[in-house]
């Protein structure tokens, strides 16, 4: 049977970015599948296609018999005589899917094709793209707003961006544009789902590392880092150089570093100090920007400490609703009380 289809496989080829190879064994398993119902005994069908010379065949082979035992690989003398005539005793014939039935299976399987199989490679494509980029901040654009979540264009993809990844006290419009980290690439039903967040930790390890060339290069290393999206976070950072100060090359000149990454998160208040290995030094530290007096180690093994600090320090030390001391806390990993001398 000759069919026009080439073209056809090389334009969806390359619009959907799959190899020609990929659509042909597509649309080959299709027919296969679709020629099951007329071949009704189970026989092994093959298909020849040959898009590029138009050629299209579908048949099974079976062995003429005088008595068929397997009708899925026999046939009679005079059934194969009505297929073709010539045919003997011991001979193995082609049976040929008629012209007019594999015209109506090859249209379908090509449709099938082009909404399953193709769909399928261009899913496993995308995958393989955005997986090993976890980690990564990427940039995208606002394209629609589905039960409080926000779809997200990333590379001509779909890109989640869940409410419980936003930070509370961000909102966009639609075409707008945002960056996001890459915390998931799931493979689901429907193809793979890119999840993205900006209220997680690593998403401000990244901008840090990105805004920070001491950072990136490794000179300053990030030790901690906690986070309430929106509102307030804590950065430890340790100086792998003897003459580089890392909490001034974290804030930069006129603290411009700080406040570039701030403005990125909606005015989130970044609180960049120096790592210590001493548990008390580093809780004094961490209570920042509240000046402490001094930090008492109560018990080791609950891991609680105390922070003595000035009348005039105590909101500062606690925080809003008790943001600052909780953080801290977080960073260090001891528990904090706060007591006013």
């Amino acid at each position: 049977m000759k069919i026009k289809v080439w073209n056809t496989i090389l334009q969806l080829s390359k619009e959907r970015g799959v190899k020609a190879s990929v659509i042909i064994n597509a649309i080959e398993e299709s027919l296969r599948v679709a020629s099951a119902g007329y071949f009704s005994h189970h026989e092994p069908i093959t298909v020849s296609f040959r898009p590029e010379k138009g050629e299209l065949r579908v048949f099974a082979v079976k062995r003429v018999v005088e008595a068929v035992e397997d009708p899925s690989s026999e046939i009679s003398l005079d059934e194969a005589r009505k297929i073709q005539p010539a045919a003997s005793l011991g001979e193995d014939i082609e049976i040929d899917l008629p012209a007019d039935t594999l015209g109506r299976i090859s249209a379908q399987a090509a449709k099938q094709v082009i909404f399953q199989k193709v769909r399928n490679a261009e899913q496993e494509k995308v995958y393989l793209q955005f997986a090993p980029r976890i980690g990564e901040i990427v940039t995208g654009t606002v394209r629609r707003f589905e039960n409080g979540n926000i779809i997200l264009e990333v590379s001509k993809t779909e890109a989640l961006y869940p409410a419980w990844e936003m930070i509370p006290t961000e909102t966009f419009s639609r075409g707008e544009t945002i960056r996001a980290l890459i915390t998931q690439v799931q493979k689901i039903t429907k193809g793979p789902q890119i999840i993205v967040s900006r209220s997680h930790p690593r998403f401000l390890a990244k901008l840090l590392e990105l805004e920070i060339p001491e950072i990136a290069n490794g000179n300053i290393e990030i030790k901690d880092l906690v986070r309430q999206p929106g509102e307030r976070a804590k950065v430890a950072v340790l100086s792998r150089e003897r003459d580089i100060d890392p909490i001034g090359a974290c804030i930069g000149v006129k603290g411009n570093r700080i406040l570039n990454i701030s403005k990125e998160l909606r005015g989130e208040k970044i609180d960049v100090i120096q790592w210590s290995a001493q548990p008390t030094t580093y809780a004094k530290a961490a209570l920042s920007p509240a000046r402490i007096d001094k930090v008492l180690l109560i018990d080791a093994g609950e891991k609680t400490m105390k922070a003595i600090v000035p009348r005039d320090q105590l909101s500062l030390a606690i925080g809003k609703k008790g943001i600052n001391v909780k953080l801290a806390s977080r960073l260090v990993g001891w528990k904090i009380d706060i007591q006013q001398v």
